[in-house]
């Protein structure tokens, strides 16, 4: 890896990309510090200390969350409106009609997720400051105060869309991830504070610690080993004669990997199991509404089982909206190719689908038990914090994914240089 990104800060058009992406971090973690305007910040801090609020989206936020500022909402609406316009994709024929159009029907579909952006943040904006001003939160509770702090929340959220969509342009990786990226790793020196902040006060122990951070260890081996563990399929290319050339013949595979769907089940999970909890959190004094909070807490038993299901439903959905083994199959009948034992077409067809089935599965377990495990490790070691398996998962996944992405600018790099 060290290796890599020396050899990547050797040639200008990569150098341009990671210090473009470094500056829109900076750009990042400087809006994570302007505060909305209105805010008791004496009432905030006793409000956030007393747990009514939910550390996770703090974490992802890089510690916005807990100061409210202008980043306090993240990338959250945008997650869930990329969630809801998947689902409408597989749901309504003409949005499966715009995404099979090439890149002119996905530029329609983004627009429409950008629009979805701004009308879900614009309803968790109003409810979050209806929220704070029943809390005593905000210096003036009236129709304005709630105006401009739903305003200014929005805007925060679209201007976080708009930095990564700026990222995935000109920077290197997927931006929306690396912004959730820079978020959890920002607040490692906190949580590394906090720890010690324990141990000092006598809370937990060495041991304890230690064994968190052996957990976290091989949390990270296990999540480097499953997204790059794969499955190849072998395939055959048949000998074809064009004139006096003979095309073809050769042996390759398909790769199907074990988690083809990254961290992005996580996020959607999560995104999914914040919302209903952050709407409850507005009507304190609802029965049904305390009833959803105490009930989907994090430590209860339903919230964990229903994270899990979520996890693996997610896995396999993204899994068959990037990866379509009809399509494959055609597209080997089409140049001749064919694995061995079995017939082009359906049944070629139908058995990627199945080995993928079983891989995927093998994927979403996983991936369930890492997210699930920081409940076990904060049970048994006393610990609570909340940088855990689910945001070392997030932190390791986006990690290798961009690291790939700069491998294979050097490669194309390299083979350009060879071809000359």
């Amino acid at each position: 890896m060290l290796s890599s990104l020396k050899s990547a800060m050797k040639i200008d058009d990569l150098r341009r990309k990671i210090v473009f992406t470094l500056l829109m971090f900076l750009v990042f973690r400087i809006g994570a510090h302007i505060p909305v305007p209105g805010i008791d910040t004496g009432q905030l801090k006793q409000l956030m200390d007393s747990g009514s609020l939910f550390g996770f989206i703090d974490v992802i936020s890089g510690g916005a969350f807990k100061k409210f500022t202008i980043f306090a909402m993240g990338i959250m609406p945008y997650i869930n409106a990329s969630i809801i316009m998947q689902l409408l994709t597989v749901v309504i024929p003409a949005l499966e009609r715009l995404a099979k159009e090439g890149q002119e029907g996905q530029k329609k579909i983004v627009q429409y997720t950008r629009y979805g952006t701004v009308i879900l943040g614009s309803i968790q904006a109003t409810g979050m400051a209806v929220y704070l001003g029943r809390s005593g939160v905000l210096v003036n509770a009236d129709l304005a105060s709630y105006a401009l702090i739903a305003m200014t929340l929005t805007a925060g959220t679209a201007f976080l869309m708009w930095l990564g969509e700026l990222i995935t342009e000109h920077g290197i990786g997927n931006g929306i991830s690396l912004i959730i990226f820079a978020g959890i790793v920002s607040s490692l020196p906190g949580g590394i504070y906090t720890i010690y902040q324990y141990l000092v006060a006598g809370e937990t122990n060495v041991f304890a610690v230690l064994f968190f951070l052996v957990i976290a260890i091989v949390v990270i081996a296990g999540v480097v080993a499953i997204q790059e563990g794969q499955r190849r399929i072998p395939v055959q290319y048949a000998k074809r004669v064009v004139g006096r050339k003979v095309y073809g013949g050769q042996s390759t595979h398909i790769p199907l990997k074990v988690n083809q769907a990254g961290v992005i089940p996580v996020i959607f999970a999560m995104s999914i199991l914040l919302f209903p909890q952050t709407i409850a959190s507005w009507f304190p004094d609802n029965g049904i509404a305390v009833w959803v909070v105490n009930t989907f807490n994090f430590r209860t038993v339903p919230y964990m089982i229903t994270y899990a299901l979520l996890i693996i439903f997610f896995t396999y959905f993204y899994t068959a909206v990037t990866f379509n083994p009809q399509d494959v199959a055609d597209n080997m009948k089409k140049y001749g190719g064919f694995i061995p034992g079995l017939r082009p077409g359906k049944p070629t067809s139908e058995y990627i689908d199945r080995v993928l089935t079983r891989v995927t599965l093998a994927g979403a377990i996983f991936l369930a038990l890492i997210a699930l495990l920081p409940n076990f490790v904060m049970a048994i070691t006393g610990l609570n914090i909340f940088f855990g398996g689910t945001a070392l998962l997030i932190v390791v996944g986006v990690a290798l994914e961009t690291m790939k992405q700069i491998e294979s600018h050097l490669l194309m790099r390299n083979y350009q240089g060879f071809m000359k």
